[in-house]
């Protein structure tokens, strides 16, 4: 042990100041919240030096958890939020995928202008997300909206987007669509130059359809990079906060996701919430973990080494 500090004692001092951040910027922070989700902590009973008033939250145990996964109304509905958040994330990251695959291949082609092809669609990735959050929010005003505008112009309905309906989920999912696509499209973009020239010639000279060098080449080829793309973007949407707030310009109970209901229970009301909220967080980040590992066996069966 002494002989492998000795030799690699350089790389441990260039790692150590990243373990020492990440420990006080995540790890303690998500020790704290797990202790709370099992107290009573609120407003109320938490510490106040300015009031000189000390702690007086208890631990509860597993009651916080038991109230939440009951459903009941008054603890957020869990389930219905849950299925909610599921709609937005397999949507959402489903048209990543689709839209930032069908891009890629066609850019990955030599078409005239494709360099400015690839820096205008990057521009969504580029722009600060909350301008074209606010951007959004404009274009799909009921009244001002140029959304609104070309239905009517063509005479169709113009719905209130973002108000007390469905559709108000369906205007976040297409702009967090909308925001998603650069990324996978560079990422698979990358994937599909990797693949070798050869293989396409050679499946071309034996007669194989577009579709065919597609099923058979291109997919099994991107299937490394795919596993990762989804991974990612699966865990960047579900817990996917900015988007959501800003476009429906706060709490909308059509757009509520488990994030947002835990920051409402946390930031909002009466009597802020630490222990529901701390709750949430648990079951979110525990949700992410079951998923991530159930992913990553379905890869290994596959023959994916990850």
């Amino acid at each position: 042990m002494r002989n492998f500090f000795a030799r690699h004692w350089y790389a441990y001092a260039m790692v150590l100041p990243v373990v020492v951040v990440i420990g006080v910027l995540v790890l303690l922070p998500l020790v704290q919240g797990v202790y709370y989700s099992f107290t009573n902590i609120n407003e109320a009973t938490i510490a106040n030096p300015i009031l000189d008033r000390p702690a007086t939250y208890e631990w509860v145990g597993l009651t916080n958890y038991l109230n939440v996964l009951s459903g009941d109304p008054s603890y957020g509905n869990f389930w219905a939020v849950l299925v909610r958040t599921l709609v937005w994330t397999f949507a959402s990251v489903f048209f990543h995928y689709v839209i930032g695959l069908g891009l890629a291949v066609l850019l990955n082609r030599r078409i005239a202008g494709r360099g400015l092809y690839r820096v205008l669609l990057i521009l969504p990735w580029a722009v600060p997300a909350f301008i074209s959050a606010f951007a959004w929010k404009y274009m799909f005003n009921a009244q001002y909206g140029i959304i609104n505008q070309l239905l009517g112009s063509i005479g169709l309905p113009q719905p209130v987007w973002l108000g007390q309906s469905d559709l108000a989920l369906v205007a976040v999912i297409i702009v967090n669509i909308w925001l998603g696509v650069p990324f996978m499209m560079v990422a698979l973009l990358g994937g599909l130059q990797s693949i070798p020239g050869e293989l396409y010639e050679a499946a071309e000279i034996d007669g194989a359809s577009a579709w065919q060098r597609f099923r058979n080449i291109t997919l099994p080829g991107l299937r490394s990079v795919s596993s990762t793309v989804v991974l990612l973007g699966t865990i960047w949407t579900f817990n996917m906060f900015a988007v959501i707030y800003l476009v429906t310009g706060g709490i909308n109970p059509n757009t509520r996701i488990l994030v947002i209901y835990a920051f409402e229970r946390f930031f909002s009301g009466a009597s802020r919430d630490y222990a529901i909220a701390s709750t949430y967080g648990v079951l979110i980040l525990s949700l992410l973990l079951v998923f991530a590992s159930g992913y990553r066996r379905a890869l290994r069966k596959q023959g994916e080494v990850w």
